[in-house]
């Protein structure tokens, strides 16, 4: 059986990518097949087909961290035909064929079920993105933040993990500030439930190791100066996640807010996450993501456009969620 697929291949060091088709014996290795029904396009996506970062350590690949689909075969007792199943992060993109193809085969223990409160879809409006900004706000909690602690600030608020982390946020009864480089999407960012939102500026370039404090935590997608900022002015035993690498992957700033004000600085990793957490972070957003609110963050798109918006993305024109639908 043949099968449309983004098809990644590397001459000379430049990344190409075309739309063809390939069929099953062309697959990789794994205990679970599945027709999927939609993928997404995260910023690890428009880092790995813009070749902007090494993510594709093997080529030709398929690329896509995320899907959703129905199992039609399996040899994983965990996982029977017809069921309805998403994946996000491990090995896809990497040294495995991701999920930018009507198809994939993968290992069942790097699958989880759909909540029944979502169709495919609505996971993959929610894909690695907001299951990240989920991973975020348990964090927050864990680290003993509650509404009545203060505000959390939300940067890179107009991204994928940004739009998903201010729903949640303001869902839960945090006052949420939404720090954002585009001005023009603060109608956007308050219909999310964002209550202010400052100019990513007032953050981004270097200040001092510690500022009076204006939030009780806040969710990072952005990393360098911003980061650092953002510590600075964070409350006595605040918490900080960090997740994200928009602006930079270094952190040039100062121990004084951990000493001086206990604050926690939380890493997110989404790629290699244990099911376990997995499984609470995807319970979680069943019961607490506003669907209204999903869908107001969310752009449909089929597979030849994904390389356009890949490099849209680390450019930083794209809002909110963008969903790709692999028949389309």
């Amino acid at each position: 059986m043949t099968f449309n697929a983004l098809w990644a291949s590397q001459k000379d060091g430049a990344i190409s990518v075309e739309l063809r088709q390939i069929d099953d014996a062309q697959l990789m290795d794994g205990d679970v097949t599945v027709d999927v029904e939609y993928s997404t396009v995260n910023y690890k996506d428009g880092l790995a087909i813009t070749g902007a970062s090494p993510v594709i350590r093997s080529f030709p690949m398929i690329p896509g961290i995320d899907f959703a689909g129905v199992v039609t075969a399996s040899r994983h007792p965990d996982f029977a035909p017809g069921e309805r199943v998403l994946l996000n992060g491990w090995e896809l993109s990497q040294t495995h064929f991701g999920g930018y193809a009507q198809r994939a085969r993968v290992r069942g223990e790097w699958l989880v079920k759909v909540p029944a409160a979502f169709s495919t879809r609505d996971t993959m409006a929610i894909g690695t993105a907001g299951y990240t900004a989920m991973l975020s706000v348990l964090a927050l909690e864990k680290g003993g933040l509650t509404p009545d602690r203060g505000p959390i600030l939300v940067t890179g608020a107009s991204g994928g993990v940004g739009s998903v982390a201010v729903a949640l946020l303001s869902q839960l009864g945090y006052r949420v500030i939404a720090s954002t480089g585009r001005p023009e999407e603060t109608s956007y960012l308050q219909r999310l439930g964002a209550s202010e939102v400052i100019d990513r500026r007032t953050l981004s370039d270097p200040g001092k190791p510690v500022a009076a404090p204006k939030w009780a935590g806040a969710v990072d997608s952005v990393g360098g100066h911003t980061l650092v900022n953002v510590l600075a002015q964070t409350d006595y035993r605040g918490v900080v996640t960090s997740c994200g690498l928009a602006q930079s992957t270094d952190l040039p700033g100062s121990v004084l807010p951990f000493i001086l004000r206990h604050i926690t600085l939380a890493g997110i990793d989404s790629v290699n996450a244990p099911q376990w957490a997995r499984t609470e972070a995807w319970q979680r957003l069943a019961r607490d993501l506003d669907p209204a609110k999903l869908g107001q963050t969310e752009t449909l798109i089929g597979l030849a456009d994904v390389p356009e918006i890949a490099r849209r993305i680390l450019q930083g024109q794209v809002r909110g969620r963008t969903v790709v639908d692999v028949n389309r």
